[in-house]
């Protein structure tokens, strides 16, 4: 495996931990303002390291713009439907749905960076939305139990996955240009600039942070693990390693947060969860088993 390989499947093993670091951190701070926290505190982190090398061309007008929509849906966006989708949800569920991002990747990829989907490519598709089904639903509609049981905070989470994948959609040819340190910076301000709205509204309606020590630290951690590092290293290697070969790597997410959920917060971990989450995986293995053609 070479060093690139190793370091996106290491920081997806890392992403795995967010999700019960998020469940956790919510009991004491408001949603909109966990994610403002982590924007701001993230970008004074890199901030001092960020400055353009000598021989880094000028950011241009249009990259710019790119990057203000990277922080705008990839952070501020993805953040707020994240944070209220786990508040709503379960962080297992959280997990298993990243299967949305490396979906939509593969969906838009023909339509925004010409890639087309293949035959297997459209198979691995059919199995993950499968997979994602059974996670959402908890069981097969129309013929088990319990149906829906977390709709609200599920859906969410796919919206999430969504402003995730534009993300990254956005920024793949920006990085084949300027230098992910500097992009990452750049769009974690964006980002918290787009989530001051949501932050007003929150704050107006009476919701108050109370920054207990478990709060902060999972709020720093959140901040500087995820939200700094994490997206260096993603974006690192996503200049370095075609889209869909990155996407695949997206998938350790599921089982790793799935199992921490049921092991560190005692979230259930059902069997339907556990075939949904073999679907999704094996939907992938399958999609992004070669490249696009």
């Amino acid at each position: 495996m070479k060093l690139t390989e190793l370091i996106l499947f290491a920081a997806n093993i890392v992403y795995a931990t967010s999700y019960v670091a998020t469940r956790a951190t919510l009991g004491s701070i408001p949603p909109g303002t966990l994610a403002l926290a982590r924007l701001v505190i993230a970008w004074a982190a890199l901030a001092p390291f960020a400055r353009p090398g000598t021989a880094e061309p000028p950011i241009s007008r249009s990259d710019r713009r790119t990057i203000a929509w990277m922080g705008l849906l990839g952070f501020a966006a993805a953040y707020a439907f994240s944070h209220w989708g786990i508040a709503r949800s379960t962080a297992s569920n959280a997990a298993l749905l990243i299967v949305v991002e490396p979906l939509t990747m593969m969906l838009a990829s023909p339509f925004y960076l010409g890639e087309w989907l293949s035959r297997r490519e459209t198979v691995g598709a059919a199995l993950a939305v499968i997979g994602t089904v059974l996670v959402v639903v908890n069981g097969i509609p129309g013929v088990t139990e319990t149906l829906v049981p977390h709709w609200q905070g599920d859906l969410l989470l796919v919206l999430a996955g969504v402003a995730y994948a534009a993300y990254s959609l956005l920024g793949r040819r920006v990085l084949d240009r300027h230098a992910p340190l500097g992009v990452t910076t750049h769009s974690l301000a964006w980002g918290a600039v787009g989530i001051l709205p949501i932050v007003a509204t929150e704050w107006a309606s009476g919701a108050r942070p109370v920054w207990t020590a478990p709060a902060i630290a999972g709020t720093l951690y959140l901040a500087v693990v995820i939200s700094a590092l994490g997206y260096v290293a993603w974006n690192w290697s996503l200049a370095r390693v075609p889209a869909p070969r990155a996407a695949l790597f997206l998938n350790v997410q599921p089982i790793a947060g799935a199992l921490l959920g049921a092991l560190l917060l005692d979230e259930p971990l059902t069997g339907f969860t556990i075939a949904g989450g073999v679907a999704i995986v094996a939907g992938l293995a399958v999609a992004f088993g070669r490249a696009p053609r």
